[in-house]
């Protein structure tokens, strides 16, 4: 196995692991809340590095990331673990799986590298389940891959510490960020975690250059109330900027989470236009596919930029980063290079 970074060595062959916000103090022979961080001696090994479950070559509108490269492809990869341990997970088969039993293979980081480039993806994305606890692996393929020219992305629940943050931002170009909630009891009953961590991570990767994005899955009677939104809203505009793409989706019923039924559209309408009117250039609705609250319009204007439908997206007045119409700036990464 490999050896993991972020950690630190303590008596009686214990460790503390310091990847995420959770700081497992791991006994030998144990694993961390991950699953994937093994205690071998006294010794911290990442067990997954170089394993994978899912690979993939995605649209990028399906991170979903809307202001990063869009209209491209990601070459994607998942592994299995998770920190987080959600009731409505929607790909607990990996994140819930047992190292042992997982069906995983091998994936050299220069391998995957070269995969991504060969198939004509402009990024490689770490996604499926949570990339911060593959914290090696997708620090050394995410090297390489920025040296090729390619973005790079987390896709997350964002509960990575700042010293890990700070380790992966040299290689690390976009950071999509779950806010599952804006409650700390919603964290602790759903998902196994706190809010304010969450926070300061996306704070720390605009503050360190990255694009953010978030994405908030709105779940009915849980976290669907507009004051607890609204104050979601207001907290991105106010610490990640009013030009940060946040996107509202609809639940289904999946995992441990099937006592309740989808989100109405309504409500997530009902959302989007409250977002509007607080100063968010940019919300979208996400899992309503052909719904005009996919596009991105120019805040300006309101002419249509980019049109979607699903996953696939069509330019229509967007001037690389300007709007043909009124000449507004647009807040979009459309090389990385």
């Amino acid at each position: 196995m490999h050896e993991a970074r972020q950690y630190t060595k303590t008596e009686n062959d214990t460790v503390t692991c310091s990847v995420c916000n959770h700081r497992c103090i791991i006994r030998e022979g144990k694993h961390g809340i991950c699953g994937v961080r093994i205690n071998d001696k006294g010794t911290l090994f990442a067990g997954t590095y170089g394993k994978i479950s899912a690979e993939a070559v995605d649209p990028i509108e399906k991170k979903p990331l809307f202001h990063y490269l869009p209209g491209t492809t990601s070459y994607s990869l998942g592994s299995v673990g998770c920190n987080f341990h959600c009731q409505h997970c929607q790909n607990w088969h990996i994140s819930r799986t047992d190292l042992k039993d997982a069906m995983l293979r091998d994936l050299t980081p220069d391998e995957g590298v070269r995969r991504a480039v060969a198939n004509g993806s402009r990024s490689i994305s770490w996604t499926y389940n949570e990339p911060t606890i593959w914290h090696e692996y997708t620090l050394d393929m995410g090297t390489l891959a920025r040296k090729q020219g390619l973005g790079t992305i987390y896709v997350t629940n964002g509960y990575i510490t700042e010293e890990a943050l700070r380790e992966l931002s040299p290689m690390l170009g976009a950071y999509r960020v779950d806010l599952k909630a804006f409650t700390n009891d919603f964290y602790k009953k759903i998902c196994g975690a706190k809010l304010q961590p969450v926070l300061d991570s996306a704070a720390l990767a605009r503050e360190l250059g990255m694009h953010v994005e978030t994405v908030t899955l709105v779940i009915p009677g849980l976290n669907d109330s507009m004051e607890e939104q609204e104050q979601l809203i207001r907290w991105v505009i106010e610490h990640l900027g009013p030009e940060t793409p946040m996107h509202f989706s609809a639940f289904h019923p999946d995992y441990k989470m099937t006592d309740r039924g989808g989100t109405p559209v309504a409500t997530l309408e009902k959302i989007y236009r409250k977002a509007k009117e607080l100063g968010l250039r940019f919300p979208y609705l996400g899992n309503v596919y052909h719904h005009e609250y996919e596009n991105t319009y120019c805040p300006a204007c309101g002419a249509i930029l980019i049109e979607r439908q699903g996953f696939s997206s069509r330019f229509r007045e967007l001037d690389v980063m300007q709007c043909r119409k009124c000449g507004e700036h647009i807040e979009i990464v459309r090389d990385v290079t």
